[in-house]
């Protein structure tokens, strides 16, 4: 292939089938290499298509500068574009962000402003206000904004969504993105459910951004800091269509990062920590579906980006992300609690039984929740504190049927979840955890059994 500039480059990555990591899964996985656009980014394409909008519309004219707030990857999309048309570049990043995305806008010219992150989004010192600041005081500059740009979006309806939709031979059923400004997922997602309404749409995020909060509840709550980067937000962008996600999966930083070391070790794909997020959300996904199913998960950049972060032992010790002395997963605790003869048959009820008959077998096993479920499929959950309010409204429990009053299914963690995972889960989601076994088998957690864990592994240790 013959390019005539690096932008002609962009674009075109490849789909990579996912072998050792996804042995234990009967759908097929791979991933969308996006790392391998020529800048080393899904960013790549939307830098091109928003400068090519400005240019077409007289925003942008010849030696002008262009100014971004960025976590790096847009930032170098636009440099590639800057580089090859000419223009001057000024971009703020957040502390968090690695040396290594710093170092690299610098090197391709550059002026790099590094803000403060634990700041709200509207305080002037924020990499948002600060961008804005500077694009009304600099002359001919051009603000792209990815975050409202709706060009960030139709790059990836125009290319990314038709390149997975061919490459996949319109067989992809499921697609993992992780949501940052939510211009890959919404793009993608909007083209690939005009081809066939039935693929899913599954957004990443971390614990800490705003998005899994709202998709899951409608409320907006209290964003906090979390240390992956380019996923997970703590505003609601334009860019972001909610209309187009069927559910959302949330990832610890350390699932993030171990993932990724764990992909590069194992499928020699070269990724940065949020695609391992992504990874880690599709192979969970992937674990639960039949043979057929075909999962594509996105990787957005290059591990390269993270050399003194992600794969760095120092800096992953440092953090207790590589504390491998004591490497519990959801199936060590299950073994304990094995051991300590505290495990007994899965109690369970259907969506057709009555309230009343729930309510008895409560009282008869002495439990306070029970999992509903349809064949093997855990479809939702009813509880004690739901039944003795129903009764004191006056409701017949004998007529009330389960499915018509059932909340939402306690969630659900692979057998290797690590116990961070689920230690955020019953603090702040559920009163208890289901582990996927496999075969349709479930074991329940719950609090009680971490702690039980915990009081096995300070026995070992005296």
């Amino acid at each position: 292939m013959k390019c005539k500039n690096i932008l002609e480059a962009i674009g075109h990555t490849p789909l990579i089938r996912l072998n050792r990591l996804a042995r234990d899964c009967k759908a097929e996985v791979y991933v969308k290499a996006d790392y391998l656009n020529p800048g080393g980014s899904v960013k790549d394409r939307i830098g091109i298509t928003m400068i090519d909008e400005a240019e077409r519309k007289g925003l942008l004219k010849p030696g002008g500068t262009i100014i971004e707030g960025t976590s790096g990857n847009t930032g170098m999309g636009l440099a590639l574009v800057a580089a090859v048309r000419g223009y001057k570049m000024v971009f703020t990043i957040t502390d968090k962000q690695s040396k290594e995305k710093v170092d690299l806008l610098k090197g391709f010219g550059a002026e790099v402003i590094v803000c403060p992150t634990a700041v709200e989004p509207d305080d002037p010192r924020s990499y948002y206000s600060v961008a804005k600041k500077l694009a009304r005081e600099i002359p001919n500059s051009f603000y792209p904004n990815q975050y409202e740009n709706p060009m960030n979006p139709e790059a990836h309806y125009q290319t990314t969504g038709p390149e997975i939709w061919e490459d996949s031979s319109g067989k992809i059923t499921h697609f993992v993105c992780g949501m940052g400004t939510g211009g890959t997922i919404s793009g993608v997602g909007k083209f690939l459910k005009e081809k066939n309404p039935q693929i899913k749409v599954i957004g990443v995020d971390p614990i800490g951004s705003l998005y899994y909060e709202y998709v899951k509840t409608g409320k907006v709550g209290k964003a906090h800091t979390y240390v992956v980067e380019g996923i997970g937000e703590d505003i609601f962008p334009s860019t972001m269509h909610f209309d187009v996600l069927d559910d959302v999966l949330q990832v610890t930083d350390r699932e993030c990062f171990l993932v990724s070391r764990n992909l590069a070790k194992s499928e020699g794909i070269f990724a940065g920590g949020s695609g391992g997020g992504c990874v880690s959300a599709a192979l969970e996904l992937a674990r639960a579906l039949p043979a057929g199913g075909l999962v594509v998960a996105f990787l957005p950049d290059t591990g390269m980006r993270y050399l003194s972060k992600v794969y760095s032992d120092a800096w992953m010790r440092e953090r207790g992300y590589l504390d491998t002395e004591v490497p519990l997963c959801a199936a060590d605790v299950v073994s304990v609690k094995h051991r300590a003869g505290k495990v007994r048959e899965l109690i369970i009820v259907r969506p057709y039984q009555t309230v009343f008959h729930a309510l008895h077998t409560m009282q008869q096993q002495d439990i306070s929740q029970l999992p509903v479920c349809e064949d093997t499929t855990i479809v939702g959950t009813i509880y004690e504190d739901q039944i003795l309010n129903m009764a004191l409204q006056g409701k017949d429990l004998r007529k009330l049927v389960i499915r018509e009053v059932m909340s939402k299914p306690l969630p659900q963690v692979p057998r290797d979840a690590p116990v961070e995972r689920i230690t955020h889960l019953l603090s702040h989601e559920s009163p208890a955890v289901f582990v996927v076994m496999g075969e349709g088998r479930y074991e329940i957690l719950t609090k009680y059994d971490l702690m039980g864990t915990i009081a096995e592994l300070v026995e070992q240790v005296r």
